[in-house]
């Protein structure tokens, strides 16, 4: 029987939601495993929205969830519906709605509050052992999450963003674009990905190693 991934994303674009090329890499590299994929997204209005083609905020409102249903092929469900009982392990793209969107980091930085249902299920997860992987900057709202089980985790080297990690609890290790860190208490597997880049074929070679040690991990 497949595995059952949940893949938790947090709009649509790099600036203000998923990053697109995070989140088509870790369903593809799934898929090629013979996973399934149980996309999720918080039903909120994003923090904001972002031209992506100028990167000037504009003056409209948009949905995480319904967003985010454009990267799934509208095959999606909101987080609040999704337990731990419904996934075998949980992987979290990254791009800025993950640290705006999934949690408020990216305003409040280690005083950042995590959306209640995205928190529910973290802690759901961690609590029957299951493995969560999370990719950019998506490890430092799993760490605000979990502070209390002081998650080891890595975003890359971005001295601010470990330093940031730390002050909240977590363990932040240096790691390079194709490759990842594995917390084995806490059943956590990051990888940088965009955080040092510098292209899709980089961050690619991260994120089939994470989604493969996931799976491993179930």
């Amino acid at each position: 029987m497949a595995k059952k991934i949940g893949v938790l994303l947090s709009g649509c674009g790099v600036f203000d939601g998923a990053e697109i090329h995070e989140a088509v890499l870790t369903l593809l590299f799934l898929d090629r495993a013979g996973a399934s994929a149980v996309c999720m997204a918080p039903n909120v209005d994003q923090l904001h929205v972002i031209n992506h083609l100028t990167q000037q905020v504009a003056d409209e409102r948009r949905n995480v969830l319904v967003e985010s249903a454009r990267i799934a092929r509208g095959e999606i469900q909101d987080v609040s519906a999704v337990s731990a009982d419904d996934i075998d392990a949980l992987i979290i793209p990254g791009g800025f709605g993950a640290a705006k969107n999934l949690s408020d980091f990216a305003i409040k930085g280690p005083q950042a509050q995590v959306h209640p249902q995205v928190q529910r299920l973290l802690e759901e997860m961690a609590d029957r052992s299951k493995t969560i992987g999370a990719v950019c900057i998506a490890p430092a709202t799993l760490v605000r999450a979990l502070s209390a089980r002081s998650p080891r985790v890595t975003i890359g080297n971005d001295v601010g963003t470990a330093s940031a990690i730390e002050s909240m609890g977590g363990v932040h290790m240096v790691c390079s674009v194709s490759d990842i860190c594995l917390d084995e208490k806490n059943r956590i597997v990051t990888t940088p990905a965009y955080m040092l880049g510098p292209g899709i074929k980089d961050v690619a070679a991260g994120i089939e190693k994470l989604v493969s040690k996931v799976l491993s991990l179930c």
